[in-house]
């Protein structure tokens, strides 16, 4: 899948990096690249769902493949 979106910061349950994407869904990178990791960057990622258990009950949990930050 092909996801187009903005990165942000949860501070809640421990603290952990989310994509919520232009159509208003949220996905929680299980693999979040370091370069990503900058609140409110927008960012184009090629990703897929991901079956991992997490305590955490925000977003759908994806593994990324590859990605881009786009230019406001």
């Amino acid at each position: 899948m092909r996801i187009k979106g903005k990165v942000s910061y949860q501070s809640f349950e421990g603290g952990f990096w989310g994509i919520e994407s232009n159509n208003g869904q949220q996905y929680r990178p299980i693999n979040m690249p370091e370069q990503l990791k900058s609140d409110g960057a927008e960012v184009e990622v090629v990703a897929r769902e991901s079956d991992e258990m997490s305590m955490i009950m925000w977003g759908t949990p994806i593994r990324i493949i590859s990605f881009s930050t786009l230019m406001p």
